[in-house]
């Protein structure tokens, strides 16, 4: 993998680009949530062997360990957000809520992808829009099934930087969804241990641990700028926290 010189970089700057070969465009009559019951019986089908797979490789690989589990929201709708520090992060957030399903929103520019446009369709992610119209149907269609024990996962510091060790600054639209759905945020953070046991033999690569912190909620007494605001603050903050393993 590239090393990238970070100090040099803007906290949302984008280090890598995806090769896109098809044409994809965002309609005005786009359903970034696909509630098809035909639909979901097949992801679900087809998903089943693909986590089994992920989770193999996410283990064999990346050493992968989650800690907290017991403060896992079970059975709310919520937001979940984390650090954004590898190309299959999304995969071990998958892996965290099995076997719950996590919608996504990701890069329109990944929906110009052979294969993996079919892919992440079927994983639930969704293109973000950049139109403010298409904007506006997106956020809008994601409070609507708020109500229905959904799992929205974002990346509130936009941009992925692989292995990235410290948490960059966090934008504000993933915290407007939580207030303006009135529901909570889910925080976890990835972190970077030194191998141990067999990881030892043959990984060069720090093993990837998921911390899963305490959830937050909005603050209602304040008012609607300075609740989002105040979450973002207080996400922030929380994850910031150096984190003894």
């Amino acid at each position: 993998m590239k090393k990238h010189d970070y100090s040099k970089l803007n906290g949302d700057e984008q280090v890598t680009h995806n090769w896109a070969l098809l044409n994809f465009e965002i309609g005005d009559n786009y359903k970034y949530v696909i509630n098809n019951k035909l639909f979901k019986l097949i992801s679900n089908v087809l998903t089943l062997p693909i986590f089994i797979i992920l989770y193999i490789i996410d283990k064999v690989f990346f050493g992968f360990t989650i800690i907290g589990k017991e403060k896992l929201i079970k059975d709310n709708c919520f937001v979940s957000i984390s650090n954004h520090v590898h190309y299959l992060d999304c995969t071990l957030i998958g892996l965290i809520y099995y076997p719950r399903r996590v919608h996504y929103p990701t890069l329109e520019d990944n929906f110009k992808i052979p294969v993996v446009r079919k892919l992440i369709s079927l994983l639930y992610a969704m293109p973000i829009p950049k139109e403010r119209k298409k904007k506006d149907k997106f956020y809008n269609e994601i409070k609507e099934v708020f109500k229905n024990k959904f799992i929205l996962h974002m990346y509130p510091e936009a941009a992925m930087w692989p292995y990235y060790e410290k948490i960059r600054d966090f934008k504000y639209g993933s915290f407007k969804i939580v207030v303006d759905s009135n529901v909570g945020v889910q925080p976890i953070r990835f972190v970077f241990t030194k191998s141990k046991g067999i990881y030892k033999i043959y990984k060069r690569k720090k093993c990837i641990c998921a911390v899963v912190l305490d959830t937050l909620y909005p603050n209602m007494e304040l008012d609607y700028k300075d609740r989002i605001a105040d979450l973002r603050n207080r996400t922030y903050e929380s994850m910031n926290k150096e984190i003894e393993l």
